[in-house]
């Protein structure tokens, strides 16, 4: 599929990103990056189903040689590292992929006495000599605190400033080989920030992804509802549809990717009136942050267990690690922040106690309940 919306042409290793060209469908490893065997299985996996681009997390030193090793054994196939909330592993990184990916949320966490520019200057410099694509990607759940701050009441205003703050630091830079990602976990919220990004800045690829998405067959729906009305308009350069699925069946992100834009170029469009008006459960892709691997099969239990509760608007929002599990449970009614053996049951922005992967159900039911009586 051709988009008419005409952003500059950008190289990704040996693709064309932008400027007409088809768009490309992307995903991400879930498997442990440190894991040599079982990531380039997953990377050739993912590859197999069509993926132009393969995202592999890296947050350590300790993971640089094993990507060295992964990017040796899939040669043929472009590669992109999260660098997390580390962005000085760049340097080691960038040798072995063909684009990096940071979050100008995560920025403050490290040498908090250096200025943001400087930090993107060095990236800059770092991808420069190496030959990197940058992606700058910006996320709802971890939206940069210089821009909640500068727009306290206006999210969705804060993600996009962050996004074109960004574009101006590698811009001054001499840098444009760059695209921009804008996500939430509402596709109305995606539809309007990537539209109002778009407009500003309609030279920039845009990559379009609803992070959380959540479970199929919900999850699917969220996706398509933003992806369509977007590529429908020619935003969207890139695309990743991001479920929560195990493993062996991360290669259906991509071919759910496939199957939109299909749509899309076909003119087939889905419609569903009432979607979202009721539960929402959100949960993130499975990926290599996560630090539990029983969270796939607890965000199955959290949805099997809430079908009771699926007339009452009220999000629930199963997270399997730190980067964006604090952000993203605060945000909706009841969260669940899962980590290596204990998992984190919140209301809101506030912390109900922490129980065992067999133990939170029943207590996640009590505040179901709880917030139900409270609302009639």
């Amino acid at each position: 599929m051709s988009v008419s919306r005409r952003t500059r042409t950008i190289a990704i290793g040996r693709r064309a990103i932008g400027g007409g060209a088809p768009v490309v469908v992307q995903s991400m490893c879930a498997t442990k990056t440190r894991d040599v065997d079982a990531t380039v299985a997953q990377v050739r996996q993912l590859a197999g189903a069509g993926a132009g681009v393969v995202r592999i997390a890296v947050d350590n030193e300790k993971e640089v040689a094993a990507l060295k090793e992964i990017r040796r054994q899939t040669n043929g196939v472009t590669l992109s590292v999260d660098l997390q909330e580390n962005y000085r592993v760049a340097a080691s990184v960038a040798p072995w992929v063909d684009k990096i990916r940071y979050n100008p949320g995560h920025l403050h966490h490290i040498e908090r006495s250096r200025s943001i520019a400087s930090k993107v200057g060095w990236l800059v410099d770092v991808a420069r000599d190496n030959d990197c694509a940058v992606r700058i990607g910006v996320n709802c759940g971890s939206v940069a605190p210089e821009f909640l701050e500068r727009h306290p009441h206006d999210q969705l205003e804060a993600i996009v400033q962050s996004a074109l703050h960004h574009c101006d630091l590698m811009e001054r830079c001499g840098f444009d080989r760059f695209v921009v990602s804008l996500k939430d976990s509402d596709p109305e919220k995606v539809v309007a920030a990537n539209a109002r990004f778009a407009e500003a800045r309609p030279d920039v690829p845009i990559h379009l992804g609803v992070t959380e998405a959540g479970m199929p067959p919900e999850g699917i729906t969220k996706t398509r509802l933003a992806f369509e009305k977007l590529l429908a308009r020619g935003v969207g350069d890139t695309i990743r549809v991001s479920l929560t699925l195990p493993n062996e069946r991360k290669h259906e992100e991509v071919e759910v990717g496939h199957r939109i834009i299909e749509d899309v170029a076909a003119g087939r469009f889905i419609s569903v009136p009432d979607f979202g008006k009721g539960l929402n459960i959100i949960s993130c892709p499975s990926c290599s942050r996560v630090e539990n691997e029983s969270f796939v099969e607890l965000a199955q239990r959290v949805k099997d267990l809430a079908r009771y509760a699926a007339a009452h608007r009220i999000t629930i929002a199963v997270m399997g690690c730190r980067v964006n599990g604090p952000g993203e449970t605060d945000d909706a009614d009841l969260g669940l922040w899962c980590g290596p053996t204990t998992v984190n049951l919140k209301k809101k922005d506030v912390k109900v106690g922490s129980f065992g992967y067999t133990d939170v159900l029943p207590k996640l039911r009590e505040e179901i309940d709880r917030l139900i009586a409270e609302r009639a």
